[in-house]
């Protein structure tokens, strides 16, 4: 009855629900429970969605990260905590051929900041600036402003000197450090400097050998690795050292090269030049002996140079060569037996006509034979020995000779010079060219070309390199021999005509006490705004000592010299006998008397003296020794109770005597002996100390001009 009632309830319920256009309510139930899951599900979908979209989004992003940006993430993280140092390795050593150093590497500091490290750069700035030298305003303002910069690393001063270095280390400022790095240093300040050059404040060479050979010397960069945590603080270093660089030794002796450079200067300033050169050479093996040029500078501070002064002239200036050339047509003449030594050519009429041009001679002579067109230095039948060989001729004994290229590659920056094209040589041309005209040479391919007459005919490869040396290993530099230039029979011919150069010709004042000379003079008219000049010359002389076995070539020319004091008067000088040929003798004068070569003319017999003669008497009494002996008879000879005469020797030179007197030697002062006590000729007991003064000027131009 009741669920019928309840029934009955419901059906009214729904009857009017009907009726009022709803839904019957048991329908709204069932409907009700279904919108609540759809809710739920579409919630449950709107989460999924956005879950996925995030995980997508998570995924993609690590993906840029993990892999698109990757190296650049990691990179950004090394340079948070890893710290790169490049270690510079120390340039190998430059010695001369005797182990005497040249150049070096000592240790200096480099200044840097790290301005992303600095809070406020302004006052940084400031203290820094009061720290360092010559330091201005302007100097801080930039400083400053390079320390604003948002980076990692800046330099503030390179090769600072030790008190600026300790004086900023002393201020403790944050975000600013050291580097230490390798300065080169070049003790003996200008001496070789056009050989040695220079080398860059990155420790790169820039000039010389210490560019030509700079991936030698500079040796390999090591490298540190220093990590640090977020507090600075270092908890791994690795390191790699670094590999010094290879020492090399030069062909050149540091004694030869101070006696070149001090005559040389004292002929420039003597004869009021505006420069000059000076080439020596080993005739049999092309070594370079010394090498000067003038004006100089000193590769310390090669930045207070100009550039004039830091040209090598000895290989980079070309330049006519004047009378000097003409060995080279006689070399020709005499190797195609176009003239013999003994023809007359007659030169009375003192010039020729060639090409409507007239070609004067400096002095009228009569008839002359080949030897005297040579010793006289006859332009005029230099000529006509040019005009017997012909165009195709001479160029080819130009060429032979190693003119018109470059010789040695030690001297990258060696100049080629200026050699025509014989097919195109006019004969006004030749008649140039047959007297040293019309052909541009450098002073060290005239070197090489009268060294090759010196050693019977062959041009060898001058080479300043001796040997290259690294960890225990010595590479040789071997001698190179460019061409036959001309037989050993004209070359034996023109030496005798070239040592009567020397003795009774324009040559004379190339003498050598003791020592046959063959040689040549040269004075060329400088070409100015393309017209020959009266007054602007180079006056060269080239030659060798001792000619019948040849020590040392050499060639010396001096760029336009003006005047000098001759006979204690002031005279116009500017020729090659005159000028050149006198510097040529001191320098020759004191290299023989460095090496020890024995005199090859009348030889002088060793004076001994008295050991019972008064020491006032006994002092002017010369008493030679000879360095030379080995065998014991020899040494014999020698009273070795009597002082010997130690001037102008050499400090090494004079030990070498000592020891054979049992003396010991306490020196004073640098350079050549100048005086000594006992003095010479005084009575001597073994192991008595001898007081030896070193001069410097012992043996400079300070004599009257011959």
């Amino acid at each position: 009855m009741v669920q019928r009632t309840n029934r009955s309830k419901g059906g009214l319920r729904d009857s009017w629900d009907r009726y009022c256009g709803r839904a019957p309510r048991r329908s709204r139930k069932k409907e009700a429970t279904s919108d609540w899951r759809h809710v739920v599900r579409g919630r449950v979908v709107v989460a999924g969605v956005v879950l996925g979209i995030w995980t997508v989004g998570i995924e993609a992003r690590l993906v840029y990260l993990q892999v698109i940006d990757h190296e650049r993430l990691v990179e950004r993280a090394n340079q948070q905590k890893d710290r790169t140092q490049t270690l510079v390795p120390k340039r190998g050593e430059i010695v001369d051929r005797n182990g005497e150093v040249l150049a070096y590497s000592v240790d200096a500091d480099t200044i840097y900041a790290v301005p992303s490290q600095i809070e406020n750069p302004t006052d940084v700035a400031k203290a820094l600036c009061g720290a360092l030298d010559a330091c201005d305003d302007t100097e801080r303002l930039k400083l400053t402003d390079l320390l604003g910069e948002r980076r990692d690393f800046a330099y503030v001063k390179r090769l600072a000197s030790l008190e600026e270095a300790r004086r900023v280390a002393a201020l403790g400022l944050q975000g600013v450090g050291f580097l230490q790095v390798n300065r080169r240093y070049y003790p003996n300040r200008e001496l070789g400097a056009h050989v040695l050059g220079y080398v860059g404040i990155d420790n790169q060479g820039l000039s010389g050998i210490e560019s030509t050979y700079n991936e030698d010397i500079s040796g390999a960069p090591g490298q540190v690795l220093i990590q640090i945590d977020e507090r600075q603080r270092v908890f791994s270093r690795v390191e790699r050292s670094p590999t010094p660089g290879a020492t090399l030794e030069l062909t050149i002796d540091k004694y030869l090269q101070h006696i070149v450079e001090r005559e040389l200067k004292a002929g420039i300033d003597a004869y009021g030049a505006d420069a000059g050169t000076v080439v020596m050479l080993d005739p049999k093996t092309g070594e370079v002996l010394a090498l000067a040029s003038e004006p100089s500078f000193n590769p310390n501070v090669f930045s207070d140079s100009t550039i004039n002064d830091r040209r090598n002239r000895a290989i980079q200036d070309i330049y006519e060569p004047g009378s000097t050339f003409k060995v080279v047509t006689a070399s020709a003449a005499l190797e195609e037996q176009v003239v013999e030594r003994d023809e007359i050519f007659d030169v009375s009429a003192g010039s020729i006509t060639v090409g409507g041009d007239v070609i004067p001679d400096f002095h009228r002579y009569g008839e002359l034979s080949f030897t005297d067109v040579m010793v006289k230095s006859s332009n005029v039948g230099a000529i006509e020995v040019g005009f017997r060989l012909g165009q195709e001729r001479f160029s080819r004994y130009v060429r032979r000779f190693g003119f018109g290229q470059a010789l040695s590659p030690d001297f990258p920056s060696e100049s080629r010079g200026i050699v025509g094209d014989p097919s195109k040589l006019s004969m006004r041309g030749l008649a140039s060219m047959a007297m040293g005209y019309q052909v541009a040479v450098t002073p060290l391919q005239m070197a090489a070309a009268i060294g090759a007459v010196a050693n019977g005919g062959e041009l060898i490869s001058p080479r300043v390199v001796r040997s290259i040396s690294q960890d225990g290993v010595q590479e040789i530099s071997e001698q190179r021999v460019i061409r036959r230039a001309i037989s050993v029979d004209t070359a034996a011919e023109l030496t005798e005509i070239m040592e009567e150069i020397v003795q009774r010709g324009t040559g004379r004042r190339a003498q050598v006490p003791g020592y046959s000379v063959a040689g040549k003079t040269g004075t060329s008219e400088k070409l100015i705004d393309g017209r020959y000049s009266h007054y602007d010359h180079n006056a060269s002389f080239v030659g060798f000592v001792p000619s019948n076995d040849p020590r040392l070539v050499m060639l010396v020319m001096i760029d336009t010299p003006r005047s000098a004091i001759i006979n204690g008067v002031r005279q116009r000088a500017y020729t090659g006998g005159l000028v050149a040929a006198p510097i040529f003798q001191r320098i020759a004068e004191a290299s023989l008397r460095h090496l020890a070569v024995p005199p090859s003319v009348h030889p002088e017999v060793p004076v001994i003296v008295d050991r019972h003669l008064p020491v006032s008497e006994a002092e002017s009494v010369l008493t030679t020794v000879s360095f030379g002996a080995t065998d014991e008879e020899d040494q014999g000879n020698v009273d070795l109770s009597v002082m010997p005469d130690l001037r102008g020797l050499s400090a090494r030179q004079a030990m070498k005597v000592a020891g054979k007197f049992d003396l010991r030697i306490e020196f004073i002062g640098n350079g050549v002996v100048g005086r000594h006590e006992p003095l010479p000729g005084a009575e001597i007991e073994s192991g008595l100390t001898t007081k030896v003064w070193l001069d410097r000027h012992t043996w400079s131009l300070n004599r009257e001009f011959r």
